[in-house]
């Protein structure tokens, strides 16, 4: 039996009203349909920001309370981002379906924009206002006033060329050509600005851009600028820039207190690549009120032979913050010249190899494949937490107020630590995976308890850690460093870049002023343009402008 709805009509008028109408159903629908996936996708969106921030007020307030926090975090914001495109993508497909619809179109709540920085320059565009009352067409208009929309732009990269002038005279007595000097250039016979070389250091050494694909880059906006071009230029900067390095060099070794650490780097061998290391040595005073500036000092080797940090560190006699590592060891012994180092180590190190043993949240995603969790290493974590918590109150102290906290309130958890380590390794056996952590501290428990007596002393090193970071995620870029001068080459510019980066400086910036000064500036005062000291100049000139 056939249904009533189902049957076709008869006359070409009603054939077409009922198509009309099917189509007005259809797109009602496909409009309630959009709308419902925009509501969907921005209550997604919602959820994974609150989540984010929630996260970060937990990290803030209590600390980080697991090794895999700072990635959590990263993951969330990647995350985050694709749910804010997926909302802004269903917002506007839902706006399009509602025009030909009666479903009211679904507008996000977004969070409340901030003002744009005031230091940018403002570009006013009038449109022209009517001649006439649109309603009367009265042409006696008087002005109320007006509404401002901003609008923030981009002017896309402009590249010119800087001809400079140079005019030739003759003495008309001894008939001697006079002619003022040619622009430096830190090639010689060359023709880059400090602004481009800036540019292509940075997005090398800073941002991990191989040469080729910035010259790919830059021939698409039309200038030719082949491999080899780039590199001589970075040659050549490496050479100008060589005195600015060695002041920072100086001015970390000369610290009372060093972060060192290490991280591999693939330098090119022949049909293969070598591990090679990048080594690094953080001055930075910040923890304990110190007033000298930071800085990061980088190295690059082929292998990892103890021989290098005693090579890096000859000059350098105060408190060396690592990890265990035993090339580190001929450092502190007591006839090295000139005198031992005071190792510090590293609790965010041992802590971790506990927490290996007591992530819970990673064995519940195991399910069946996930190991039991050991009670020791969880009461390991939680009592080497607590002397986190109170790290983190006395961080930026001057170093007598931390030293006397420490006496008062670190000393007890961490004798009562030792204690029970002790106690806690004698009812186990060898194969115990906890054992192996619990050994680790105990073997150079003197190296773990230095933070209690020097104020100086950070419990964690993290300040190294983070120095490190650039090559650990660049490397994934560049793949390998060419030559054993590639790997050295980039171990100087990164510490130019990451000293500024240090001083919050814009490390480009920086770069290019110091790239146009530094042939005119006297050898005498070359230390004028080191970060922090050109950080400074430059608040001067604002403060007087």
């Amino acid at each position: 039996m056939t249904d009533a709805a189902d049957q076709l009509p008869d006359d070409l008028a009603s054939a077409h009203a009922m198509i009309l109408a099917e189509r007005a159903a259809r797109r009602e629908a496909e409009a309630i349909a959009a709308r419902a996936q925009a509501v969907n996708s921005h209550s997604d969106a919602l959820i994974g920001r609150l989540r984010l921030e929630i996260e970060k007020l937990k990290r803030d307030i209590h600390g980080s309370r697991s090794e895999r926090k700072a990635r959590l975090l990263e993951q969330m914001e990647l995350q985050l981002e694709e749910l804010e495109a997926d909302a802004s993508q269903d917002e506007l497909a839902a706006e399009m379906a509602a025009r030909s619809s009666t479903v009211k179109a679904f507008e996000r709540k977004r969070p409340s924009r901030k003002p744009f920085p005031e230091h940018l320059p403002r570009e006013r565009v009038v449109m022209a206002p009517p001649s006439s009352c649109p309603c009367c067409g009265s042409a006696k208009l008087s002005k109320l006033g007006e509404d401002i929309t901003e609008t923030l732009e981009v002017i896309p990269r402009q590249w010119k060329v800087i001809q400079t002038v140079r005019e030739k005279f003759s003495c008309r007595e001894c008939e001697k050509i006079a002619q003022p000097p040619a622009p430096f250039h830190v090639t010689p016979r060359g023709f880059a600005g400090p602004n481009l070389l800036a540019m292509i250091l940075f997005e090398k050494f800073g941002q991990h851009q191989p040469l080729n694909r910035q010259s790919e880059r830059y021939a698409r906006e039309g200038i030719d600028l082949s491999l080899s071009t780039l590199a001589d230029q970075v040659g050549a900067c490496a050479a100008v820039l060589k005195p600015v390095h060695g002041l920072i060099e100086a001015h970390v070794l000369s610290a009372d207190r060093l972060h060192g650490d290490d991280t591999t780097v693939p330098i090119l061998a022949k049909g293969k690549t070598d591990t090679g290391r990048i080594w690094t040595y953080v001055r930075d005073d910040r923890p304990f009120g110190g007033t000298s500036p930071p800085a990061a000092l980088y190295y690059a080797s082929r292998d990892r032979r103890q021989e290098h940090p005693e090579r890096h560190l000859k000059s350098f006699s105060g408190i060396l913050q690592a990890d265990a590592y035993g090339g580190y060891n001929p450092l502190f012994k007591v006839d090295r010249n000139p005198g031992p180092l005071t190792q510090a180590l590293c609790w965010a190190h041992s802590r971790r190899k506990f927490f290996v043993l007591a992530d819970i949240a990673t064995n519940a995603k195991r399910a069946k494949n996930a190991a039991a969790i050991s009670p020791v290493a969880l009461e390991a974590v939680r009592r080497i937490d607590a002397l986190f918590d109170i790290e983190r109150e006395i961080n930026g102290s001057s170093a007598g107020k931390r030293l006397a906290r420490r006496r008062q309130d670190s000393r007890p958890i961490v004798d009562e630590l030792e204690a029970w380590l002790r106690f806690e390794r004698t009812k186990l056996s060898r194969s115990s995976p906890v054992t192996e952590p619990i050994d680790y501290m105990l073997k150079r428990w003197d190296g773990f308890t230095t933070f209690l007596n020097d104020g100086r002393i950070c419990l964690t090193n993290n300040a190294a850690e983070r120095a490190l970071r650039g090559f650990a995620l660049g490397r994934k870029s560049w793949l390998f460093a060419g030559s054993d001068r590639g790997a050295d080459r980039a171990a100087f510019m990164a510490t130019l870049i990451m000293t500024a980066k240090l001083n919050d400086i814009d490390p480009q910036a920086w770069l290019a002023d110091v790239l146009a000064r530094i042939a005119d500036h006297p050898v005498s005062k070359i230390d004028e343009l080191l970060p922090w000291n050109w950080k400074a100049e430059k608040a001067a000139i604002a403060a007087a402008a």
